[in-house]
């Protein structure tokens, strides 16, 4: 059973929940995201796999899951982003934010989400129970993409790349 961390609209941890229980109730929990740059200061993104449980198809940020109960956030990052993506990294923590959707499969997202930095210049190997593509693509190509076919990118990762502080990341990398 997986589970997540719920928290209160301060962040403190007021329990734990099965994951998807606390997404038909829309519970607020956290979650944790990954942004991954090249050295050219180009973004991977990935496909998640269309059998995921929500999002399926869609294009997002390198990776993103929940934080396990029993151990550091830090350490559930690389671990999730070795298994979906093959990469040994580990990411800095940025920034965090919340928000609030209805997904599709009748699931509410309510997240305070995580999110972390990396740079990688390899190639990924990645899990493909959970990704169906990936590529790296500059931040202007991802830009004009998300602007002409925006049903095609999930929604969390609208919001990240529209966030100050992502701004920020990318100005000053």
């Amino acid at each position: 059973m997986d589970s997540v961390i719920l928290v209160d609209e301060n962040d403190n941890a007021i329990g734990i929940m099965e994951k998807m229980e606390a997404h038909e109730k829309g519970q607020l929990h956290r979650a944790f995201s990954v942004i991954v740059f090249n050295s050219q200061g180009e973004m991977l993104i990935q496909k998640r796999a269309a059998t995921k449980y929500h999002s399926g198809g869609l294009w997002t940020n390198a990776c993103c899951s929940h934080p396990t109960p029993k151990e550091e956030i830090e350490l559930t990052v690389r671990k999730r982003l070795r298994y979906e993506m093959g990469i040994e990294l580990s990411p800095q923590f940025v920034y965090k934010f919340v928000y609030q959707t209805n997904l599709d499969q009748n699931l509410i997202e309510h997240e305070v989400d995580y999110v972390f930095r990396g740079i990688y210049d390899g190639e990924p190997v990645v899990n493909v129970e959970e990704v169906e593509a990936w590529k790296f693509i500059s931040m202007a190509d991802l830009a004009n993409e998300m602007a002409a076919n925006p049903d095609q990118y999930t929604y969390w990762f609208k919001l990240m790349v529209n966030h100050p502080e992502f701004q920020y990341l990318v100005c000053n990398q």
